[in-house]
C-alpha cells in the first residue's frame, strides 16, 4: 500500500535512525517527529530541534513532558538556519527531519522560506553521517511553498551523485497539490 508523504517519510527515519544517534528536527511544527525522533533515538539519544515560533516550542514541550521524553530533547526558538552551531562537536547527524511550510492550526503567514532552508540543508549535510537520511516534506500549496519547493528541487538535483543520492516520493494524480518529499542520502 502505498503511503502518504508523512508516514513515508516516518517510515525513512525508522530505517536511518540507530538508537544512541544523534538527530534534528529542523521544523518541530506540532512535535510529532520529535516525538518520533525522540523515540528512536531510545535513552542514549539526542534530539536537537527548531522552530521560530514560541507556540510550536511551547506545544512540543508540552507533548514531551507528557510522553516522559523531555530529557531526550533539546528545543531551541530559532531558525533552522542557524541549527550548526547549536551541534555538539566532533559527533555525526543519523538524521535530520524538515516539515516545511506553516505550522497547521497556526499563522499561515508565517512559513518556511526557500533561502533559510537551503542555508540550513547546506550546513548540515556534511554533518550527516554516511549512510544516514536529510528529509524534507514539501507542502506546496501556498506562494511561499511553491518558490520553496522549485528551489529545492533545482538545489537537491545539482547534488554530486558520487556524494549524495537523492529521492523524490510524490504522488502524480492527486489535487491540491499534496506534499512530497525529497530524501537525501549521504553516500560519502
Amino acid at each position: 500500500m502505498l503511503k502518504n508523504a508523512v508516514s513515508f517519510s516516518h517510515d525513512l527515519l525508522k530505517q536511518t535512525i540507530v538508537p544512541g544517534d544523534l538527530v534534528i528536527d529542523a521544523t518541530v511544527g506540532n512535535g510529532n517527529d520529535t516525538i518520533l525522533l525522540a523515540q528512536l533515538t531510545g535513552s542514549r539519544g539526542t534530539v536537537i530541534g527548531f522552530d521560530i515560533q514560541a507556540s510550536a516550542i511551547e506545544k512540543t514541550r508540552q507533548k514531551l513532558l507528557l510522553t516522559g521524553l523531555g530529557e531526550r530533547v533539546t528545543l531551541h526558538q530559532v531558525g533552522h538556519e542557524n541549527a550548526e552551531s547549536y551541534l555538539p562537536k566532533n559527533k555525526e547527524i543519523g538524521a535530520i527531519i524538515y516539515n516545511l511550510g506553516y505550522l497547521p492550526g497556526g499563522d499561515k503567514s508565517i512559513t518556511t522560506l526557500k533561502d533559510s532552508t537551503i542555508k540550513s540543508i547546506v550546513s548540515l549535510l556534511p554533518h550527516l553521517r554516511i549512510g544516514s537520511l536529510l528529509i524534507i516534506v514539501i507542502y506546496s500549496g501556498h506562494p511561499a511553498g511553491t518558490e520553496e519547493k522549485d528551489a529545492l528541487l533545482q538545489f537537491s538535483e545539482q547534488l554530486d551523485q558520487k556524494e549524495f543520492s537523492v529521492l523524490r516520493y510524490q504522488f502524480i494524480n492527486q489535487k491540491n497539490e499534496p506534499p512530497f518529499i525529497i530524501a537525501i542520502e549521504r553516500r560519502k
